[in-house]
C-alpha cells in the first residue's frame, strides 16, 4: 500500500512539474520608442542597493527583457546584445515572487521554471529578495564552440557586461535602479533553476524600485 501511495505521489508530482513548465505568458509588445535621450540615460545610469518591494509591470518586464536580450532584427533573428561570432549562448531567466521564469526572446514571452519565489537564492545579499526581480544571466555552454571552460567563461561574461548595460540604461530611463551582482553560490542558483551541465551562471542583477 505504501508503495502504490509512494508512485501515485511520485506521478503527480511529474504532472505538476510538467504543467509549470509547459506555462507560457506572452508579454506585451516592448515600448521601442520613447524613453529618455540616450545621453541623459548615460548620465543617470548608476548602481543602487536600496529596493523596496514593489513589484513591475507587465510592460515594465517586457521592456526590460527586450532590452536585456530581445530580437531586435526579427529577419536575421539577432538580439539587442552582440554575442562573439554570434553563438547567442546567452538565457536569461527572471526570478519574482511568483517564481522563477526563463525568456523566450524569439516569442518576447517568459516560460515558468518554477512555481516559488527563490529571489533569496539568488544572491547573498538582503535586498534581493526584496526587490521586484532578480535577472539571472546563464551561458549554454554548447553554444559557444570548442575553446576550453576558461575561454567560454571569460567570453559569456563580455556577454553578460553587454546585457547588464542595457538593463542599466532601460532602468535610468525608466525611473528604476539596478545593480549588477557576482556575489552568489553559482551551484545553488543552478540547482534551484535546475540547469544541465552545459549551463553555467555567469552574473545577476537586481532591478526594482527605490526607497
Amino acid at each position: 500500500m505504501i508503495t502504490i501511495k509512494l508512485g501515485f505521489v511520485l506521478i503527480c508530482t511529474l504532472i505538476l512539474n510538467q504543467s509549470i513548465a509547459q506555462e507560457i505568458t506572452k508579454l506585451p509588445e516592448p515600448h521601442k520608442t520613447g524613453g529618455k535621450p540616450l545621453m541623459q540615460a548615460m548620465n543617470e545610469r548608476h548602481s543602487s542597493r536600496d529596493f523596496i518591494d514593489k513589484d513591475l509591470t507587465q510592460q515594465q518586464i517586457s521592456d526590460l527583457l527586450w532590452a536585456a536580450y530581445g530580437i531586435n532584427r526579427p529577419e536575421e533573428g539577432k538580439h539587442t546584445v552582440a554575442t562573439s561570432r554570434n553563438v547567442q549562448d546567452m538565457e536569461v531567466y527572471l526570478t519574482t515572487k511568483d517564481g522563477a521564469y526563463l525568456y523566450l526572446p524569439k516569442d518576447n514571452s517568459i516560460q515558468k521554471v518554477l512555481d516559488k519565489d527563490i529571489r533569496e537564492v539568488t544572491g547573498k545579499q538582503d535586498f534581493v529578495k526584496v526587490a521586484a526581480v532578480n535577472l539571472v544571466y546563464v551561458s549554454d555552454f554548447s553554444k559557444a564552440g570548442n575553446g576550453t571552460d576558461e575561454v567560454k567563461t571569460m567570453t559569456a561574461a563580455t556577454h553578460c557586461g553587454f546585457i547588464g548595460q542595457n538593463v542599466y540604461l532601460y532602468c535610468a530611463s525608466e525611473g528604476l535602479i539596478s545593480v549588477f551582482r557576482a556575489y552568489f553560490d553559482n551551484a545553488e542558483v543552478s540547482k534551484a533553476l535546475n540547469l544541465s551541465e552545459n549551463k553555467h551562471v555567469i552574473y545577476c542583477q537586481t532591478v526594482g524600485y527605490s526607497k
